[in-house]
């Protein structure tokens, strides 16, 4: 799963997935293990549904992600308010 996000971030390709029982699209940004040692996708989500509706960043546990998938779409570059170095992980795979 850690490798097929990572490959997503370079190529810039859509991923699919359910978290918390919800079907979401997103675009991977960065993909981490935090101070706790969790390993963790920063992303942006474009389409599905929102425990806590009205965001569209997600912080994702991988562990927690089922059905893992690339869409086929690409999208073409960071989200503006994207931010590189992601301050919450401690370790960073892989990022836009």
């Amino acid at each position: 799963m850690k490798q097929t996000i990572i490959d997503a971030i370079s190529n810039h390709q859509v991923l699919t997935f359910t978290y918390s029982g919800i079907a979401r699209v997103v675009e991977p940004h960065a993909v981490g293990l935090t101070r706790n040692g969790k390993e963790m996708l920063c992303c942006f989500q474009t389409h599905g549904g929102h425990v806590t509706p009205g965001h569209e960043w997600d912080f994702c546990e991988l562990n927690k992600i089922c059905d893992l998938k690339t869409s086929g779409a690409i999208f073409r570059d960071p989200r503006p308010d994207y931010r590189p170095g992601d301050s919450r992980m401690m370790v960073i795979f892989a990022e836009l």
